[in-house]
């Protein structure tokens, strides 16, 4: 049994893996593994025509017992658009269950929401402090940068899988409504694919940081 991403950048391909076997983890549904990302473009998935066309290829994947779909919700609303998607991806998945994931307003937001458990990773500096707001900026790779070490720069594709082994998910989660989501309906998915879960999310996430 398989989740299939699907995602937008480049950095997602190698990070959303990451991201998913950390949460699979915390639920201990160990069986559950999760195949390589498709990469689309945003326009491909706003659109139900292509959406649906990813989703019809998400379903031709190793073992594909689910899909999830995560991108950058940007200057878009998640409250709005993630529901169209989601009826999209459902109409087209038939009895798979797929999801939709909007990081509000970037993925990177999750790592400003728990930049001390990331300090000296990626040349992010030793005194670096999460951001008070950090789904609020519409730059988040650019307050990220902001919390590195001076004549460094941030990139999806070298930095973002590296960050995502290791940023806190207690503080993203605490932080990040976008964050909330993902953890929610990743937790619907592997209830969906047969396995049990009796304390997700997990007690402590519901704990202030």
């Amino acid at each position: 049994m398989n989740i299939q991403p699907i995602v937008e950048g480049h950095g997602e391909v190698s990070a959303a893996p990451v991201l998913l076997r950390r949460l699979r983890d915390v639920c201990e549904a160990y069986e559950i593994q999760i195949n390589r990302p498709i990469r689309s473009t945003r326009s491909q998935l706003v659109r139900e025509d292509s959406l649906k066309q990813r989703v019809r290829l998400a379903l031709i994947q190793d073992a594909c017992a689910a899909i999830m779909i995560i991108f950058d919700a940007d200057d878009d609303c998640p409250l709005r658009l993630a529901p169209t998607i989601h009826a999209w991806a459902n109409e087209e998945s038939g009895i798979v269950p797929a999801a939709v994931v909007m990081a509000n307003r970037e993925y990177e937001a999750w790592f400003l929401a728990s930049v001390e458990s990331l300090r000296g990773v990626r040349n992010i500096r030793p005194d670096a402090q999460s951001h008070p707001n950090p789904e609020e900026p519409r730059a988040a790779k650019a307050q990220l940068e902001e919390r590195m070490i001076d004549g460094s720069s941030y990139s999806e594709t070298v930095d973002q899988a590296a960050l995502t082994a290791l940023f806190d998910m207690h503080s993203a989660y605490a932080r990040c409504r976008s964050f909330r989501h993902l953890t929610t309906v990743f937790g619907f998915l592997v209830m969906r694919m047969g396995h049990h879960l009796s304390n997700w999310p997990p007690p402590t996430w519901q704990e202030e940081v």
